[in-house]
């Protein structure tokens, strides 16, 4: 798993950010958020492996459940762009969907059961 730098945005621009993380092996979530949004991501990394390049003040904050994840995503577009884990709130990933050059979806991704692991009933 070597780190690479990746870049991407949001889908209107106004948030871009590089991170520092392969972009294999992908992921998948099952909790109730993520089956909704969808997203492939990327392999956990260290919040300093992270950097908003521009746009921070146009991200909004997404939390719920034990309101330990954080989920970040554009204020304008809505596209989620990242998020800390809560399995290990040292951990980051980003949306693979916002990353330029890559298509998320030929991906092959593994699907972490995040529905198992949720305190509230069907979260």
């Amino acid at each position: 798993m070597n780190p690479t730098t990746l870049k991407g945005a949001c889908h209107c621009g106004a948030v871009t950010f590089e991170a520092d993380t392969p972009i294999e092996p992908a992921k998948r979530c099952n909790c109730s958020y993520c089956r909704r949004r969808g997203a492939v991501m990327s392999p956990p990394f260290t919040r300093d492996k992270l950097r908003i390049l521009s746009g921070e003040d146009d991200l909004a904050l997404y939390q719920f459940n034990t309101q330990v994840a954080q989920h970040f995503f554009c204020k304008h577009c809505g596209i989620y762009t990242f998020h800390q884990t809560r399995s290990n709130p040292q951990e980051w990933r980003v949306n693979l969907g916002c990353i330029d050059g890559v298509d998320a979806y030929a991906l092959a991704s593994t699907v972490a059961d995040g529905a198992s692991s949720s305190v509230v009933r069907d979260a």
